[in-house]
């Protein structure tokens, strides 16, 4: 009686087991397109947009416009939807601010001494024309406590000039403007050469006003021993020195700079008008022909890994004899370099509604797997990894596909805003950058090349970013922010604004 009654409760359990054993979590159509990532084709795709053809991509340059029609290319071979103002491409009308060639004048002198400073010697950053004529020099020690003593009365109007340099030159000059100088004078007598007007200027004029602009008094950084002596000449205090100085308007000239936008229309006829985005940046450093030996900045891994992702993953995702039931929009962005410029144009003209956009899954550094912390083969992180439910259905693609997707405690916060996710979150959408390595050899240097990428690792973890899209876009619930986590308030408020809230 007793062994009758225990076969019976084992073949109850076994049944049991087995009616409620769950359907295959990959559904088999599913499995075929993500199983068409191919590491050769990853391989195939970056050696060129990582190539030194492409010149680091820089943004604006002729490189930046190759990469931008490949990946237009590459998006019609896979029959992604046209979707920009000109094709794949949405277009923003830019300009770049170039330093003025003709009519700088730097001079400072005495009655029976002057140093006149070519622009090989000074270095001004700012936007701003100048022109002073023999305005009185007050010499500081910005080193010391002499700045606590300083005046409204003695520096107002006057150049200041003092021996600063690096970070230091940062904070006295922030003190020195209190004062109300028409102008502060750096001396590093230590560089003999210096930045002359920095390298061309990005500027989007849709955009938030740059950082400092308009801030007085302007800073230039005097370089060489020339001045280094004249500087040791003068009496601290007032000094029987002038300068006259005249920084031209700078030149602008237009730039028209691509992101580059292409959409798999969802199945479902209601949840088809809502969109999930995948992004990466193409752009990177540029070249620097003086730099001596190798001077292109390839970007393979930042983030050319991340670009030739979201062309595996749109050519693998049409794949699909279903498609999932929300629309999937591909898009590489450009300017990420320079602050993200890319995404918040996008944000401030979005192709599809934000308030019916679900999510933004950003790829960045996503092939090497050489981290300074140690091997990342198997393994990637969510920034802001509990910032939104996003985090939890990366970890489930990963248990599904081999792929460890973690929350990285000191990077995942600290890495939230350094990626073009950051733009998307600033207006309300779920947004966050996946990556595998935050921190590797030759980030932003010249060594990241192409062949450095490790493939089959890039391609698993393509498959689980294919399947976490799809599970994103098959489900009827959308993201939602994490309103327990304080540090989503700002985007939690945005969102609630996107809905009308």
């Amino acid at each position: 009686m007793k062994s009758t009654h225990y076969l019976f409760a084992f073949l109850l359990l076994l049944f049991t087991g087995y009616a409620q054993q769950p359907q295959p979590a990959i559904p088999p159509d599913v499995q075929e397109a993500l199983a068409s990532i191919s590491e050769d084709s990853l391989r195939g795709h970056l050696s060129f947009i990582a190539s030194d053809l492409l010149e680091g991509r820089a943004t604006p340059s002729k490189g930046l416009d190759i990469a931008a029609e490949y990946i237009a290319a590459q998006f019609r071979r896979a029959g992604l939807e046209p979707v920009g103002d000109d094709g794949y491409f949405q277009t923003a009308n830019l300009k770049v601010l170039e330093a003025p060639i003709l009519g700088f004048e730097f001079k400072i002198s005495t009655a029976s001494r002057q140093v006149s400073l070519p622009t090989s010697q000074i270095s001004f950053q700012s936007d701003r024309t100048l022109a002073l004529r023999n305005v009185a020099v007050i010499k500081l020690n910005a080193a010391e406590s002499s700045l606590d003593s300083a005046t409204t009365a003695q520096l107002s109007g006057k150049v200041v000039i003092a021996e600063q340099r690096g970070r230091a030159a940062g904070e006295a000059a922030r003190r020195l403007a209190a004062f109300h100088p028409a102008l502060i004078c750096f001396i590093d007598r230590s560089t003999p050469t210096g930045r002359g007007f920095g390298p061309p200027r990005l500027v989007d004029p849709q955009g938030p006003p740059r950082r400092g602009a308009g801030v007085t008094p302007p800073v230039i950084m005097l370089h060489g021993t020339r001045v280094g002596a004249f500087y040791d000449s003068l009496p601290f205090g007032e000094t029987p020195a002038k300068v006259s100085v005249k920084v031209p308007q700078r030149v602008e000239r237009p730039a028209n700079l691509r992101n580059v936008i292409g959409l798999m229309r969802g199945s479902d006829p209601v949840l088809s008008e809502t969109y999930v985005l995948v992004t990466a940046h193409y752009d990177h450093l540029g070249a620097r022909p003086d730099q001596p030996g190798d001077f292109i900045f390839n970007g393979a891994n930042d983030d050319g890994s991340g670009t030739v992702s979201v062309i595996e993953l749109a050519s693998a995702l049409t794949r699909l004899k279903t498609k999932p039931r929300r629309s999937v929009v591909f898009m590489t962005v450009f300017g990420e370099e320079l602050g993200l410029l890319g995404s918040q144009y996008y944000g401030r003209n979005p192709i599809f509604p934000l308030a019916k956009t679900v999510a933004d899954i950003n790829l960045e550094q996503v092939g090497r797997t050489d981290s300074s912390e140690g091997s990342q083969v198997n393994r990637a992180s969510l920034t802001g990894f509990d910032f939104s439910d996003i985090g939890p259905i990366f970890k489930r693609a990963g248990e599904l596909t081999g792929i460890e997707v973690y929350k990285h405690e000191k990077n995942s916060d600290a890495f939230f805003a350094r990626s073009d996710n950051q733009a998307l979150a600033d207006v309300g959408v779920p947004a966050h950058t996946l990556c595998v390595a935050f921190v590797y050899p030759d980030y932003h240097q010249v060594g990241d090349h192409w062949d450095k990428i490790d493939y089959p690792n890039l391609a698993r973890t393509d498959r689980m970013v294919a399947l976490a899209l799809w599970m994103i876009a098959t489900s009827e619930e959308a993201p939602k922010w994490n309103e327990a986590n304080t540090k989503t308030q700002r985007y939690v408020e945005a969102w609630k604004r996107l809905q009308g809230r």
